[in-house]
């Protein structure tokens, strides 16, 4: 056997080997559920995990850009005229949430945390001095002690509106920014307190919110199963809530938010507990996109997370009392924050019944810069980059006994709203873009098997066609010198005459005499000169 032939029969087995090993390791999934139960193992809640540290001391920045409307004409308002909103903002601040009094409870299973949460102001990033710059809004502590004494008789009402006009009290105040947004102490709520001490002589939107927690959460750490990573057990020692009016609403469903499971696919809903909704919400896929080099899945609320029970029956448990709804696009929360008819909404009321939007001038919903979305990996279930934007309004509507009121129009008024974001830092972007290289090399590596046995079968091909056509070229070279020497002998070949005389005859045909024309000889002879 030829050196060449040696050469084509091990490139043959060889070939053969990488391909059947190949297909079968990519047939049988084998890497890929070795990656997939590895990143189940490691992706879990608990010390000796790589995630639990980044769990419990968040490495993005997360910043909080607030953004308040400002009324530019409260008195033809009042006078039942359509109000006026001019949008005024970023005042932002970086939000720090470490988590803390970290727990781990029922042999790993469960881990239990709080998750306070601090403000500092940025400048750079902000429009303005809070301390400095004045809006005029609605004077919330006003509408809420109006709501409060709806269910009281109309004497007490004109006794409280009497007495509120001598303080000199109005529907809308001026206030700085920062006032508003950590608080004031309310001239208000200080008669009241001094009354009823429970009742706190403050008001701020984020007041008492800075340095402090949104309640007692236990997760589960995902040591059992993999898709319960960071979902929440209970909040405050509840399982579910109470002051919905369906199961299916009261239900906390999902993670707050911070992490979710590894191995998320697109058909999939992702649920978030928001304590600040006091409620859960679903989202779904919408796209894929890219982050720092990271592919992505986009995840957002679909509309139907705040529509109308009359085209999402499913939502009608958030009316309370029973039947009592708003339109499609506003969820009322004041059921579990007592005071003020507070609603909820994404921000200028996008998604939102057109209703709500116009019955304000200076709203322009638009998805750009009012949706709220969620940028996952879908491999490791790392959130890349999230955007959370939701706007605070409040009912405001005529109350007998109140004057002032009169004649204004129903309204869900629009206060501010927050833009939450967070994007992953470079550093931990480039961790990750090395941890998916390695996964996808490892889980990809059956496919290089094939694709190096494709390519030793190519060579075999060409080996055995280079090797058939040196045969060809051989045999060919035999066949050519064969005829060359044919011609040669050929040429080299005479026949001899036949004589018109009889020559003498031999002694071996004397006794048969010859013919003349008759066959003598063909035999090789020296050619004849001319």
């Amino acid at each position: 056997m030829t050196r060449r032939s040696c050469a084509i029969y091990a490139t043959g087995i060889v070939c053969a080997h990488l391909l059947i090993v190949g297909i079968a390791l990519v047939v049988a999934q084998v890497f890929q559920t070795m990656i997939h139960s590895r990143l189940k193992k490691e992706i879990t809640l608990t010390e000796k995990s790589q995630v639990f540290e980044a769990w419990k001391n968040p490495p993005p920045p997360v910043y909080m850009e607030y953004y308040f409307f400002n009324v530019t004409n409260p008195e033809v308002f009042l006078k039942g005229g359509k109000a006026a909103v001019k949008q005024i903002g970023p005042y932002t601040y970086r939000e720090y949430r470490p988590r803390e009094n970290v727990t781990f409870l029922e042999n790993g299973t469960k881990i239990f945390a709080l998750n306070p949460k601090s403000f500092v102001f940025v400048p750079e990033k902000s429009v303005g001095d809070p301390t400095v710059d004045v809006l005029t809004t609605v004077n919330i502590p006003f509408v809420a002690v109006m709501n409060e004494l709806k269910t009281y008789s109309f004497v007490l009402r004109t006794f409280v509106s009497m007495y509120m006009n001598s303080l000199g009290i109005e529907l809308f105040m001026k206030r700085t920014v920062h006032e508003i947004l950590w608080g004031f102490k309310d001239p208000l709520l200080s008669k009241i307190h001094s009354m009823k001490p429970d009742v706190d002589d403050h008001f701020g939107l984020m007041w008492k919110k800075n340095g402090t927690h949104e309640g007692e959460f236990v997760f589960h750490t995902g040591e059992e199963n993999y898709l319960d990573y960071g979902k929440i057990d209970t909040w405050n020692g509840m399982r579910k809530m109470s002051w919905w009016s369906s199961n299916q609403s009261n239900m906390i469903n999902g993670t707050d938010g911070a992490v979710f499971h590894p191995l998320i696919n697109r058909n999939e809903l992702l649920y978030i507990f928001a304590a600040d909704l006091c409620r859960s919400i679903h989202l779904a896929y919408v796209s894929d996109v890219e982050v720092k080099g990271i592919q992505a899945y986009r995840f957002a609320p679909p509309s139907d997370v705040l529509m109308s029970p009359k085209e999402n029956p499913t939502n009608e448990g958030f009316c309370v009392p029973a039947g009592d709804c708003l339109g499609t696009g506003v969820l009322k929360v004041s059921v579990c924050r007592e005071g003020a008819p507070i609603v909820v909404s994404f921000p200028h009321f996008y998604q939102a019944d057109p209703k709500y939007i116009n019955a304000v001038d200076g709203l322009n919903p638009n998805k750009e810069e009012h949706e709220t979305y969620l940028d996952l990996q879908p491999t490791t279930g790392v959130p890349i980059r999230a955007c959370k934007r939701a706007q605070l309004n409040i009912i405001l509507n005529r109350v007998q006994g109140f004057p002032k009121t009169k004649y204004i129009n129903e309204t869900i008024f629009p206060i501010m709203f927050v833009n939450e974001t967070a994007t992953i830092d470079d550093d931990s972007a480039s961790q990750m873009r090395t941890l998916l290289l390695i996964v996808t090399l490892v889980s990809n590596f059956p496919l290089l098997i094939v694709g190096m046995g494709i390519i030793l079968l190519l060579v075999l091909v060409v080996l055995f066609c280079r090797n058939r056509q040196k045969k060809n070229e051989v045999k060919r070279i035999d066949f050519t010198e064969a005829f060359h020497s044919f011609t040669t002998a050929k040429d080299d070949t005479a026949y001899t005459q036949v004589s018109d005389k009889p020559d003498e005859p031999s002694e071996a045909s004397a006794t048969q005499p010859m013919k003349n024309g008759s066959y003598i000889a063909m035999s090789p002879v020296e050619a004849q000169k001319c």
